[in-house]
């Protein structure tokens, strides 16, 4: 891989950081949910893009930068399974399932939808 390679998904990466920064306070501010729908629209319109990434043919240094930096910035696992471990702390087992099974759904239907419409 390239130097130039590694500086974009370096940068891209921070990049994609604040814009999940961005897109989950924007949407805390806005909607009171006992969900955690900031870091679940982030998660879900990153499997989005990522499919239509995947689907655009776009070689691989643009899949490396845009893909691992990016989109990994911008997405979390981490931050997805703090939230339903602090929704089964409070008592909210239920809404911890039924985050992680909506996330994971609606997560791969995402994928499959932005690969298909970029094919």
């Amino acid at each position: 891989m390239s130097a130039g390679t590694w500086i974009g998904v370096a940068v891209l990466g921070g990049v994609g950081a604040v814009l999940r920064h961005v897109v989950d306070a924007g949407i805390a501010a806005r909607v009171r949910h006992t969900l955690p729908l900031g870091i679940f629209v982030v998660n879900i319109s990153g499997a989005f893009a990522i499919g239509v990434l995947a689907g655009s043919g776009a070689g691989p240094d643009v899949t490396r930068i845009l893909g691992a930096g990016l989109l990994g910035g911008y997405t979390t696992f981490s931050t997805w399974m703090l939230q339903v471990e602090v929704l089964r702390r409070g008592g909210r087992s239920h809404l911890a399932v039924t985050y992680v099974v909506a996330s994971v759904v609606l997560g791969l239907v995402a994928v499959a939808l932005g690969r298909s419409l970029a094919s």
